[in-house]
């Protein structure tokens, strides 16, 4: 495997996963942006989940090499809504059962951040991802 293979395929593998990327960095840190398809008030913490599944699964395939990820989560292009982070010992630490799947979450979710904004189409989000958060919690590891 050279150098390039375990972060050339991270965007596709993203995409496939239904997050869609604005750009990536697939250095070290990895520097994700992409766009929500919840352009509420609030990062939506399912696509957060998606995003780092992708990931978890590259890993557990030996097709990633964990590294700190930087994500930013945009409305529109030049919208920004929020920010999160993972850090690559909480991966590893997921991966060798070290962490539980809920530890993992609760980190990620630690290093969610929001922009201050007008969030005008917000209500009909928060409603739509107060359940979905709800459901996401009892179905996937992840945020």
């Amino acid at each position: 495997m050279s150098d390039d293979e375990p972060t050339s395929g991270v965007e596709p593998t993203l995409r496939s996963y239904g997050v869609s990327v604005e750009s990536i960095d697939a250095g070290d840190p990895l520097e994700v942006t992409y766009m929500t398809a919840f352009p509420g008030r609030e990062v939506h913490r399912r696509e957060i989940g998606r995003a780092l599944n992708a990931l978890i699964d590259r890993a557990e395939a030996d097709a990633w090499e964990p590294v700190r990820v930087e994500a930013t989560v945009i409305r529109a292009p030049g919208d920004p809504l929020g920010t999160w982070a993972a850090e690559p010992a909480w991966f590893e630490g997921l991966l060798a059962d070290e962490l539980t799947e809920t530890e993992f979450s609760t980190r990620v979710l630690g290093t969610l951040t929001h922009v201050e904004g007008d969030g005008s189409d917000g209500d009909a989000e928060s409603d739509e991802s107060d359940g979905d958060e709800d459901e996401r919690t009892s179905e996937d590891p992840t945020p």
